[in-house]
């Protein structure tokens, strides 16, 4: 069997990415998240106003 570390990957060679490339796909992703979850909410109303009331009752018995 050939050994693992002689086929090393050609990516760990690359240079790792910026900060500002992170976050910029950070952002991204959020963006994204929160248009599913807004789309989710328009397609099932009655879920989205239950998972409101429920986020509320914990916010309102959650201790500083």
């Amino acid at each position: 069997m050939p050994d693992r570390e002689s086929h090393e990957d050609p990516s760990q060679h690359e240079s790792r990415e910026t900060d500002a490339e992170r976050r910029r796909r950070r952002a991204q992703f959020l963006r994204e998240l929160t248009e599913a979850r807004e789309l989710r909410d328009r397609a099932q109303p009655r879920r989205a106003k239950a998972a409101r009331l429920r986020h509320a009752m914990r916010m309102r018995t959650f201790r500083w």
